[in-house]
C-alpha cells in the first residue's frame, strides 16, 4: 500500500492542475479544473478562487468534495471536505503572481480566497493496480 500511495503523492507533485468537484444545490457533482497552489502529500490540497464563485457557495453550503488527477493513464480520486479560507496570512503565503489576472487587487483583493481540500478517502489506479483506502 505504501508504494502505490507514494506513487500517487509523486504524481500529484507533477500535476499543475486537479479536477475539483463540489455538490450543487440539487445534489449533483459540479467538477471544475483548478490550479493546484500547494499539496501536502495527498492529504491537503490548496487552490484559489473567488469568494463569490459558484463553487465557493457550494462549499459553504456543503463541504463535501472530490479531487482527481491523472498522468499517463494513471489516476487518483480523492474524497474529502473543503474549507473556504479568507485569512490574510494564509492567502499571502499561497499568493502567486499569475493570480493578478483574476484578483487585480492583489493578495488583499476581497474577492480572493483559498480552498483547503482535506482528503478522507483515496482510490488509486496506478500501473494497472486498483486500490482504495481511508486516509
Amino acid at each position: 500500500m505504501e508504494q502505490i500511495r507514494q506513487k500517487a503523492v509523486d504524481m500529484l507533485g507533477r500535476c499543475p492542475v486537479v479536477m475539483l468537484a463540489s455538490v450543487d444545490e440539487e445534489g449533483y457533482p459540479r467538477p471544475v479544473v483548478m490550479a493546484k497552489l500547494k499539496a501536502e502529500n495527498m492529504n491537503v490540497i490548496w487552490m484559489a478562487t473567488g469568494t463569490n464563485s459558484e463553487k465557493t457557495g457550494h462549499f459553504r453550503n456543503n463541504p463535501k468534495a472530490g479531487v482527481c488527477y491523472t498522468e499517463n493513464g494513471d489516476m487518483v480520486a480523492l474524497t474529502g471536505r473543503v474549507e473556504v479560507i479568507s485569512d490574510l496570512e494564509v492567502r499571502r503565503a499561497l499568493w502567486q503572481d499569475w493570480m493578478l489576472e483574476h484578483f487585480p487587487g492583489g493578495v488583499e483583493d476581497p474577492e480572493y480566497c483559498v480552498l483547503k481540500f482535506t482528503a478522507e478517502k483515496a482510490t488509486y489506479y496506478i500501473a494497472n493496480e486498483f486500490v482504495k483506502e481511508k486516509l
